[in-house]
């Protein structure tokens, strides 16, 4: 690259970093830290979603899918706008209520409401574990980007992403993660929109050389298996209803109209607009590099074929997505952490100012415990959709049985996230065989059916009570 593209870059990364200081001067309380003062407005809301939900892993995932299947592989993100749309009908309302009244700063807050705090603990450690997983899916990804970007070797290239992630969200808390995110979101879809894709298609030779170089399934939205399809259904939908970085979202807006609002333009975002962008552009990656890693033709066409200058401008929107979703998942971690954790077991009497700078010492300590695991698994979007499943398969269940009118089971809660949650890891890894090999399509039912036995345990017990104390009061 030219010293103009590297240029661009670190002026990117500097101004993400004096975000993260900005704020860093203004965050007091922990409530400023995890909610933003509950004080932010549906734009900043909107881009932020959709940054955090279509981050680096999907980005760089995306172009994968586009170069292995084509247009079909937009039907990842499909899956992103009706989740958005349909948590803003279901989940939001009653969500916003009670984080509102009871001054929630995390998901599993909202499960304490509605169970008890066994349930709260357990969710903490599957959202909390699962949200450090996906950090490491997009240092991974930023990893990969920055290594074919700069030609140096993967491991340092996560180290030197990793450290401008950890630090300026460790510094600045969710207000500098939000308005990153906006900047974020700019910066990659006018990268992508204005440049990457009219250049990358001039590079390919136009409509008739990419008709010639790809297989005809390419242009149609039927090349996916039904059972790829309904994966991506039941991991990524649910994903919208149990996301610790979207309840954190939903408490910091000012209310509940500006909370759905958000969830409609970030679904729309996500698809068609950025989901069809980026299988087009692996798609042309793989007319100029036919024979390489699937995740790598896009991060190659971008620096070896784009001009000097739109280089440095699509990097760095890349390197904007992948730090949009990191920063966001790095947060969550740390909430989870910090208020359901170390605020209930290990220190509840902390003063605000040392839960404050617990919250920051436990999001460096998070961030660099994921590069580990970013450097143990070779595959982006393997390590994103087995923390989608551990997190979807053990914390959806009780998460609908709570947004029900009905009593709600705190045992059966419990136990459905012990059981929907390793069972997950456990198929996702092998160690327990399946048909189809698609955990989420187990798991979720095992879940489920654990959570009504205990249910209807429960109100078995409960009628009995009830009888019992009906005779005791009449005789």
């Amino acid at each position: 690259m030219h010293w103009i593209d590297y240029t661009i870059i670190f002026g990117y990364m500097v101004a993400v970093f004096g975000i993260g200081t900005f704020f860093l001067k203004k965050q007091t309380s922990v409530d400023e830290f995890f909610v933003g003062n509950r004080k932010m407005g549906w734009g900043h809301i909107s881009f932020s979603v959709v940054a955090t939900d279509v981050g680096g892993g999907f980005s760089i995932g995306l172009g994968g899918l586009g170069y292995v299947m084509g247009l079909s592989g937009s039907w990842l993100l499909f899956t992103g706008l009706i989740g958005a749309w349909l948590s803003a009908v279901v989940l939001i309302p009653k969500v916003k209520r009670l984080g509102d009244a009871g001054k929630f700063l995390t998901f599993p807050d909202f499960l304490h409401s509605q169970f008890d705090e066994r349930t709260r603990t357990m969710a903490a450690l599957v959202s909390g574990i699962g949200y450090s997983g996906f950090v490491g899916g997009q240092v991974l990804a930023g990893g990969k980007l920055c290594s074919s970007a700069f030609g140096i070797g993967l491991v340092p290239a996560v180290l030197v992403m990793s450290t401008v992630i950890i630090l300026y969200t460790s510094f600045g808390g969710l207000e500098a993660v939000v308005y990153t995110d906006t900047l974020q979101w700019v910066l990659l879809l006018v990268g992508l929109t204005f440049f990457a894709l009219p250049f990358g298609y001039v590079e390919v030779g136009g409509w008739r050389s990419i008709r010639a170089a790809l297989p005809p399934a390419y242009f149609s939205l039927t090349n996916v298996a039904p059972s790829q399809f309904l994966a991506w259904m039941f991991s990524i939908i649910p994903i919208w209803f149990v996301g610790m970085t979207l309840y954190q979202r939903i408490y910091a807006t000012r209310d509940l109209k500006t909370a759905r609002r958000a969830w409609y333009v970030a679904g729309l975002l996500e698809w068609p607009l950025m989901s069809f962008l980026g299988v087009t552009l692996g798609m042309f990656s793989r007319v100029i590099y036919p024979h390489v890693d699937a995740e790598m033709g896009l991060p190659l066409l971008i620096r070896n074929v784009l001009p000097t200058g739109v280089v440095g401008i699509v990097m760095a929107a890349y390197f904007a997505a992948i730090m949009s979703t990191a920063d966001s998942c790095l947060l969550a971690a740390a909430g989870n952490f910090t208020n359901d954790i170390y605020q209930r077991y290990i220190n509840p009497k902390a003063s605000e100012k040392r839960v404050l700078a617990v919250s920051r010492t436990l999001t460096v300590t998070i961030g660099f415990a994921s590069v580990a695991l970013a450097l143990l698994v070779p595959n982006v979007l393997e390590v994103i959709l087995l923390s989608y499943a551990f997190m979807v398969s053990g914390l959806f269940v009780p998460t609908i049985a709570a947004l029900t009118p009905w009593p709600t089971s705190s045992r059966g809660a419990v136990w459905s996230i012990i059981v929907g949650g390793s069972s997950a890891v456990l198929m996702q890894r092998g160690f327990i065989l399946i048909p189809f090999n698609e955990p989420i399509f187990w798991s979720l039912p095992l879940a489920a059916l654990f959570y009504l036995f205990f249910f209807f345990r429960d109100k078995n017990r409960r009628d009995r009570e009830a009888i019992n104390g009906l005779q005791v009061s009449t005789s």
